[in-house]
């Protein structure tokens, strides 16, 4: 009976054991889960501070870029307002002149036909001196048509006398003989300038031949070389040439400068009788200029050709001729003028 109460005692305190044991595992589970969890918590709260702390760098740049665009912004402002502050007083000033301006315009435009007129009349009588001293004629014409545009943009009847005497100048002035006296004046002056180039007739030397070289190694005798050295020297003296024509002159050198400018005074000769309108002694030089050419120069060469052909064409120019006048034109405008006093209001 006593065994029997007695056998339960070990059992109890391995059950004991156990329980301990298992207790003991628990808590050490426990700690190193927690202690894993602390772990945990802490590299995140490392990580959110590592994070807060870069986007606190990033905020502070950008607040300093703010500040930095902030101050350059105010400072554009700035100088836009200083800008402005100008324009304004540009503006201010440029109304006043615009009021001053349309001011002026008013008090002209009360006179507006006299002033158009005297306007008129000063062109017309500029052209006229063009035409009659300068003979230009395109100046002229376009004096003319722009009297006529002037006139028609005014579109007043009273103006029609004026604008049929502009019509029959212009007419007449586009009908007129043209002639382009700078291009021929610039012509000459080319012409002028290229005496120098021009080769004498008889300028060029015969070019002297060397004789003939000796082969390597040839034995003559002094007498063979002595009649060798004799005929090339008589062969170089001697020239023989075909002349189909008239031999022009040998000069000598200082005869030679004189020819070229007592051509150089012919040509200035024929440009001044040129501007002063004397066709006579215009052709007169020109044919004399030529007939120097052909003779004291090298008619084989091509400067003296397109010298000669040159002259040719501008001895065919014709400088003399009737010039018109533009004198209706003139007498309408001042007659309308004329009227205009003797009679105020009119027109």
């Amino acid at each position: 009976m006593s065994e029997t109460e007695t056998t339960p005692a070990p059992r109890t305190a391995t059950t004991t054991s156990r329980t301990v044991l298992l207790a003991l595992l628990a808590v050490v589970l426990a700690a190193g889960v927690a202690g894993l969890s602390w772990l945990d918590a802490r590299h995140r709260i490392g990580a959110t501070q590592e994070e807060l702390a870069r986007r606190l760098r990033e905020i502070e740049s950008d607040a300093r870029e703010a500040r930095l665009v902030s101050r350059q912004a105010q400072e554009a402002l700035r100088d836009s307002q200083g800008r402005i502050a100008q324009l304004e007083g540009r503006l201010a000033e440029s109304q006043s002149q615009s009021l001053a301006l349309e001011a002026l315009y008013q008090d002209l435009s009360r006179n507006r036909d006299e002033w158009q007129l005297a306007e008129i009349e000063q062109v017309l009588a500029i052209a006229s001196q063009q035409l009659q001293l300068a003979r230009n004629v395109r100046a002229a014409l376009l004096a003319l048509q722009l009297a006529e545009s002037r006139l028609s943009r005014a579109d007043r009847p009273q103006f029609a006398p004026i604008r049929r005497a502009l019509a029959r100048d212009i007419e007449r002035l586009r009908t007129a003989p043209a002639v382009d006296f700078a291009a021929v004046t610039a012509r000459i002056d080319n012409l002028i300038g290229g005496i120098d180039s021009l080769p004498l007739a008889f300028e060029e030397r015969a070019e002297r031949q060397p004789p003939p070289k000796e082969p390597a190694g040839a034995e003559r005798g002094f007498l063979a070389r002595l009649a060798a050295e004799v005929w090339n020297e008589l062969a170089q003296l001697v020239v023989v040439r075909r002349m189909g024509a008239a031999e022009p002159p040998l000069l000598p050198p200082s005869q030679a400068y004189f020819v070229r400018e007592n051509l150089r005074l012919r040509l200035l000769n024929a440009r001044a009788s040129l501007l002063a309108r004397d066709e006579a002694g215009y052709r007169e030089d020109l044919r004399v200029s030529l007939a120097w050419v052909q003779r004291y120069f090298d008619g084989r060469s091509k400067f003296t050709v397109d010298a000669a052909a040159q002259l040719k064409q501008l001895a065919g120019v014709s400088i003399s001729f009737e010039m018109p006048t533009i004198s209706e034109s003139l007498d309408a405008v001042r007659g309308y003028k004329s009227r205009r006093e003797r009679v105020p209001g009119a027109g």
